[in-house]
């Protein structure tokens, strides 16, 4: 399987997707579109798009001239019947590619938060993995309204709207599942000044918080990583 992932922003890692990736044997083709890495124009030769997130918002066009071929992608992968995944920028280009709404500026939800699934999500082959009371990271302040034809998969307290599907196999995540423990440590030291600034107490929550619900985001996290994986080998 070959699967190509668009990177939005430097140091957005695949971490516990990338693992999942290498465990089914996949093969990952990266264009760091941030860097002025051209954005492919379509699907041909992948199996599947992943989308990786990023500080940006998901309509500032002007700072990331990229962002509309992003959604073109998206949206030629979907009509192609591939799989899409959008991990937290990626879940918002995609609420932008099928006409949903981009809510900018609320406040910063960052750490690890219990996401729940709804009643659709408890029956959904990706987000249906998670168990109930879930924790996984979190690190954002935008979010979206619901694309016309999506299905609300998961949510938590402070947003409505963690994740969704379209058709059968475009999944958006708000939350970061593929963000390991490791992940967060190099996201902790590498963005440390951004992160104080909304969450001055991090730097002590995170060694406390990480023995308990950092062990659960791990492997709740590696499991829809699987879950999504295993689409890209399935006829949908």
């Amino acid at each position: 399987m070959r699967v190509l992932v668009l990177e939005n922003y430097p140091g957005t890692p695949l971490g516990l997707l990338g693992q999942a990736l290498e465990e089914a044997g996949g093969r990952v083709t990266s264009v760091p579109a941030h860097a002025g890495a051209p954005v492919p124009e379509d699907h041909v030769g992948h199996d599947g798009l992943v989308v990786l997130g990023g500080e940006q918002n998901a309509l500032d066009d002007l700072g990331y001239p990229f962002l509309p071929q992003v959604c073109e992608l998206i949206r030629t992968f979907h009509a192609a019947g591939k799989p899409v995944l959008g991990i937290c920028l990626g879940s918002q280009l995609i609420a932008r590619a099928f006409g949903g709404e981009n809510i900018l500026g609320r406040p910063v939800e960052f750490g690890w938060h219990e996401v729940r699934p709804t009643d659709e999500g408890r029956g959904d082959p990706v987000i249906g993995v998670l168990k109930e009371g879930a924790a996984l990271f979190h690190w954002h302040s935008d979010t979206v309204g619901l694309p016309r034809e999506a299905v609300h998969l998961a949510q938590s307290d402070a947003t409505p709207v963690q994740a969704y599907r379209i058709g059968q196999s475009t999944y958006a995540t708000q939350f970061h599942f593929e963000a390991g423990l490791k992940v967060v440590r190099q996201w902790s030291e590498s963005f440390s000044s951004s992160i104080l600034v909304h969450t001055p107490d991090w730097p002590e929550r995170m060694v406390r918080e990480a023995r308990g619900s950092g062990v659960v985001a791990e492997r709740a996290g590696l499991e829809v990583a699987r879950a999504w994986v295993a689409l890209l080998s399935k006829d949908i």
